[in-house]
């Protein structure tokens, strides 16, 4: 069973989105069940910083044993930070995907009221069960 952490939110293609200290600035990656269904991560395309992105559009790319499946932004904004430790050790998604494996940080106008079709935890935990 994949772990879906209660304070997060979600998207039906697997990404969450977190709060940060600045409630314009989202972190942003794929969520532990996604991880466990692309398998051992060897590669990820970043989005660039600076680079606006849309929700539900695609911002990114990850590459595994597997497959590559594209990252889909969960919300429409400018990426203002990117995890840059992935280049050297995309694998820390599958260790640790809510934590050192986060992909991107995206700075939005609004709050997340102004994003819809995001899930809750136990929409999440619905979808994928």
């Amino acid at each position: 069973m994949s772990s879906i952490p209660a304070e997060l939110k979600y998207t039906k293609e697997h990404e969450w989105i977190a709060a940060t200290a600045n409630p314009q600035i989202f972190r942003i990656g794929i969520t532990d069940f996604a991880q466990g269904a692309l398998g051992d991560i060897v590669y990820i395309q970043l989005p660039k910083i600076g680079e606006s992105v849309t929700a539900d559009k695609v911002c990114g790319e990850v590459e595994s044993t597997k497959s590559v499946s594209e990252i889909y932004a969960p919300l429409t904004g400018k990426i203002v930070a990117v995890n840059s430790g992935l280049d050297k050790t995309p694998e820390v998604i599958n260790s640790d995907p809510y934590g050192s494996g986060w992909i991107a940080e995206i700075e939005i106008s609004g709050g997340l009221a102004d994003a819809p079709g995001l899930l809750s935890a136990p929409d999440y935990g619905q979808l994928t069960a």
